[in-house]
């Protein structure tokens, strides 16, 4: 069996992340979704343990301490972070698996998993990025202000991603994310196991 493959998934609040990946698993069942853990408040529409693991700062801190977390970001006032375990189990069980991750955390991953790919998902224009922003209608004026602070600087470390995709259309943009996942997945480097088990009778 072949080692799986880590997708990296970012990109800044208010790009979509969320919709695009929900549309990329229901169209591939086939990929694992890493749940991340953090401390920020749920939203309305979010689920515990299918959108985020939702947990308190102290309990964060504890995890962090025990080894358990395999890296993690600050993202303005809120941590988040992702459970070490189950991403390794997925991964040697031969899985794609697909994180969704701030850029602090994107960083300390690719470190970890040389090997690992990185997505990310930009708004057609800074704009329509604040126009997302107001349209949620869950952030203040000065939440929304430092969001799109924040949202800059990751435009500019966007260039240190393997793949940039750009959200002006849902269904383009879930199409690009799966093609370059399908095209990771048959990259000749991947394929070896199963080459010598087609030539070994050769």
């Amino acid at each position: 069996m072949s080692k799986g493959i880590l997708i990296v998934f970012s990109g800044p609040s208010g790009a979509g992340k969320d919709t695009i990946l929900y549309d990329v698993l229901e169209r591939d069942k086939t990929l694992q979704k890493s749940v991340s853990l953090t401390t920020r408040e749920k939203r309305e529409d979010e689920t515990e343990g299918v959108d985020y693991y939702f947990t308190s700062l102290k309990e964060f801190k504890d995890k962090l301490d025990n080894g358990e977390i395999l890296e993690y970001a600050q993202y303005g006032q809120n941590f988040y972070g992702t459970p070490k375990a189950p991403v390794d189990k997925w991964l040697n069980e031969g899985k794609t698996v697909i994180l969704k991750i701030e850029v602090q955390g994107a960083a300390n991953i690719k470190e970890l998993y040389p090997e690992s790919v990185s997505i990310f998902l930009l708004p057609p224009s800074i704009e329509e990025l604040e126009n997302r922003l107001r349209a949620r209608e869950t952030d203040s004026q000065e939440d929304i202000l430092r969001r799109m602070t924040i949202a800059e600087d990751e435009f500019r470390r966007s260039v240190n991603y393997d793949y940039i995709v750009i959200n002006n259309k849902v269904d383009e943009a879930v199409n690009d994310v799966l093609s370059i996942i399908r095209a990771e997945q048959l990259k000749s480097s991947r394929m070896k196991n199963y080459i010598s088990e087609v030539t070994k009778n050769v």
